[in-house]
């Protein structure tokens, strides 16, 4: 991935899991609704069709304040490398999932969520900043429990 601009956020995250286990828990949605989004909201999955046009569509359920729909159109799918996909509903922004293999057990997944201005970005920018850091947090529970999974069975 390029350079961040002052239109985009950027977050990442080294995960103590595999590329393989880091690519199975966004690409499959059983496992995906676990833990995308950040605490205290949880996903329904309505669509996930992970290919370029394919759609993604999901409402996140606040405990207090409702539900978020949520729709946007996949871009780019080259597994294990790079997710993108434009975000139809609002707030608008592209958004890019990259995977990098650190070694067998460690693997670096990075948010780039692209805006159209910097006013846009810097208007959600310290509300996503700290949401992403918790939705990575439910990413590695989310992985440490399929860990277990796999190793129990």
């Amino acid at each position: 991935m390029s350079s961040i601009s002052e239109n985009e956020i950027y977050s990442s995250r080294v995960l103590n899991a595999s590329i393989e286990m880091a690519y199975e828990v966004f690409s499959n949605p059983l496992h995906l609704q676990k833990w995308w989004g950040p605490a205290g909201l949880t996903n329904t999955i309505h669509e996930f069709d992970l290919r370029p046009e394919g759609k993604w569509h999901l409402t996140m359920h606040g405990r207090e304040k409702g539900s978020y729909e949520n729709l946007s159109i996949f871009k780019v799918v080259n597994p294990y490398q790079l997710i993108a996909w434009t975000r139809i509903s609002q707030p608008h922004f592209d958004m890019e999932v990259g995977f990098e293999k650190i070694n067998d057990i460690k693997t670096k997944i990075s948010f780039r969520m692209i805006f159209n201005s910097v006013e846009e970005c810097l208007k959600i920018k310290n509300f996503i900043v700290p949401n992403n850091e918790q939705n990575f947090d439910r990413l590695e529970k989310t992985l440490h429990n399929l860990a277990e999974d796999k190793a129990v069975n």
